[in-house]
This record gives C-alpha cells, sequence and structure tokens, in this order.
C-alpha cells in the first residue's frame, strides 16, 4: 500500500480525458442525513488548489503539447497528506462554496491504522499496536478527524476509511504481521466508523480491489470480513464502499488482460457487481466510490500483483456520477483518489522515491 491522500476531485465532471489509457468507459443502510440518496449527486467536487499548485510540471507538459483538455484536468485535482491540513481544505472549500454559491463535496481519506500495510509495508505507518498504537489512534487521530468534520456542518464530506486494511485482514492472516494486526484493524476501523457517524458525512469503507478480493473465492469472504467490521460497529452505517484507491485497474477495461482470466472482476465496474450480491445477503448496502485518478496502458503489467509505480501509466476516466457513463446502479462515482505522478515507494521503477513523493 502507498500513501494516500485527499481524495482527488474534479470540478469538470463528465468530460473526456484524453491521455487516459482506456477511453470512457462502455458498458439498506447510509449516513443518518443521506438517506439512501448518492451524496455526490448535486454537489461540486472540491478541488483543493494547494495540490494542483503541485501540478504545474504536468500542466506545462500538456500544454506544450498542445493537450490543453489534461492541462485543465490537472489544475483541479486536490490532495491532503496530514490531519492537520484538513483544517485548510475546509476553509478553501467553505471560501469555494461561498465564492461559486455551489455546495461543495470535500473528499478525504481516514488512513494511519496501527501496524497499517502490514503485508507490502511501503506506506507503513507512525502507530505500532505494541506501543499503544490503537488508543493514540482512537484518541489523537480518529476523535479529532471527527470532531473537524463535525464542526463544518455547512460542507458535506466523502470519506474514504482505511484503504487497503479489508484486504490484508481477508488474504494476508498467513503473513504473521497481519495476522497479528487484524484485531486491532477490526477495532479500530469500527471506531472510526462510529465516529464519523454524521449528517455531513459519508462513509466510504475501502474494500480493496478488483484484483485482489474479486476472485470467485475471495468474494463471499471479503462480504463476511466487511459484516463482522460493521456488526462491531454497529448501529452506526456506511454509506457504501470504496475500491481500486491507489490501484491502476481500469473502471471498464477496453481490452481483458490475460491475468485476469477466471475471474468474473476483471474490471472495478464488474467487482462492484459482483461483490454486490454477497454484501446484500448480509444487509449491507451495494454502494460503491470507484478510484480511477491512475490507470494502467493495457500490456502494462504482466499479472494483477504488479501494483507499484506501473509503467505505462495515465489518468483514468475523470470523476463523474452520470449513469450513462457509469452503467452501474451500484456504482455512486467515479472519484480520483491517489494523485497521479505520485510515488507508490521504492519499487516498481528503477530509481523511484518513497512512497508519497
Amino acid at each position: 500500500m502507498r500513501a494516500l491522500s485527499l481524495l482527488a476531485a474534479l470540478s469538470a465532471a463528465g468530460a473526456t480525458v484524453t491521455a487516459s489509457p482506456l477511453g470512457p468507459p462502455q458498458a439498506p443502510h447510509a449516513p443518518r442525513a443521506l438517506s439512501d440518496s448518492n451524496p455526490f449527486v448535486g454537489k461540486k467536487l472540491f478541488a483543493n488548489p494547494k495540490w494542483a499548485a503541485k501540478l504545474e510540471d504536468t500542466y506545462k507538459t500538456f500544454s506544450s503539447k498542445g493537450d490543453y483538455e489534461n492541462a485543465a484536468v490537472v489544475r483541479k485535482v486536490s490532495s491532503r497528506s496530514g490531519l492537520s491540513e484538513i483544517d485548510e481544505a475546509i476553509n478553501a472549500a467553505r471560501a469555494e462554496q461561498s465564492r461559486t454559491g455551489q455546495k461543495q463535496i470535500v473528499g478525504l481519506v481516514m488512513y494511519n491504522l496501527p501496524d497499517r500495510d502490514c503485508s507490502a509495508g511501503e506506506s507503513a505507518g507512525e502507530l505500532s499496536s505494541k506501543n499503544d498504537g490503537l488508543r493514540i489512534y482512537k484518541e489523537q487521530f480518529v476523535k479529532p478527524y471527527a470532531a473537524k468534520l463535525a464542526a463544518a456542518r455547512d460542507l458535506q464530506f466523502a470519506v474514504v476509511v482505511e484503504p487497503d486494511s479489508l484486504g490484508n485482514t481477508v488474504t494476508n492472516g498467513g503473513v504473521e504481521f497481519c495476522k497479528q494486526a487484524i484485531p486491532t484493524y477490526r477495532e479500530g476501523i469500527a471506531f472510526a466508523i462510529k465516529s464519523l457517524q454524521l449528517d455531513n458525512v459519508a462513509v466510504y469503507l475501502d474494500a480493496a480491489n478488483g484484483g485482489w478480493l474479486g476472485w470467485g473465492d475471495a468474494l463471499p469472504k471479503a462480504a463476511s470480513e466487511i459484516a463482522t467490521i460493521l456488526s462491531m460497529a454497529s448501529p452506526a452505517k456506511v454509506r457504501g464502499f470504496s475500491t481500486n484507491v491507489s490501484n491502476y485497474n481500469p473502471y471498464l477495461a477496453t481490452k481483458r488482460e490475460s491475468f485476469t482470466s477466471g475471474s468474473p472482476s476483471y474490471d472495478e465496474s464488474h467487482y462492484a457487481s459482483s461483490l454486490s450480491p454477497y454484501l446484500q445477503q448480509h444487509g449491507l448496502p451495494a454502494h460503491f466510490i470507484i478510484d480511477q485518478g491512475r490507470v494502467a496502458w493495457p500490456g502494462a503489467r504482466k499479472t494483477w500483483g504488479d501494483w507499484c509505480n506501473v509503467n505505462p501509466a495515465g489518468f483514468g476516466h475523470i470523476p463523474t456520477t452520470d449513469q450513462s457513463v457509469l452503467q452501474n446502479s451500484n456504482v455512486d462515482a467515479i472519484v480520483w483518489i491517489k494523485p497521479g505522478g505520485e510515488s507508490d515507494g521504492q519499487c516498481g521503477l528503477k530509481g523511484a522515491p518513497r512512497a508519497g513523493a
């Protein structure tokens, strides 16, 4: 897993991103105030100007090639990396909401579990369960995080909770470090979900990606693990689930890769469709947001396990809630979460910098 940031969002939803390797896609529980409605509909995805400023080199590259559409896209990307920066995002979103008169929805990623990234280690965090990490996580991270959102009731938030953790609990119990971390993951995530039960917050628990949990035997295990965590959080609820966070899978594949053979979840839309009935068997919501901040070009990966700094890759489809694009009633929105160009870690490419650089 890689270092994550504020959910990258574009205000120009619906436009075509010509740098995408894939082209446009083709073919009963919720936060209290949101009921069963899609929280993204009718709102503008907030774009943080601070992160957009970091992409000036990317902007200049597109502009020099006459690709003004993608130049405009990269200037509307937002990012967040630390708890302290939530205040900056809130202030900027309020200013934008006041300036435009458009209701903003601010995307955030909650990512600081003790012993996080227990299998890969590229984004190991600051907290350890052996050093009082769970208590620190609850008291010094989750509680102030939730308090900041509760104090900004004039804004709407969509919060992705602890990317990759579910994937590790489902498939990496054979890794000793992960085996020891699983109880901490479950308790920490349940606490985070309970803490985010706010009228202005839509909670999306991360559900890894189709290459990780979308196989036939993994799907029921994933749904069962989700049910376990949400039972610990009860009566708290989530709006749904995020997928493909910081990964490279397409929303709808224009070409099926050979390594996806035998999987019903060969792209992320199909993963959402494949996981949904198993979730519903547990009485869980089947709503998804899917990260398309970057997507691998067809043929760029030899296996689905290639997740680190995949090259070549490009922007996926820009964020949208348009069902004529999504073509999947289980999907609330395509979003951008992992910023394009940000490193996954010191792997994949020779000389790659640390995660998040």
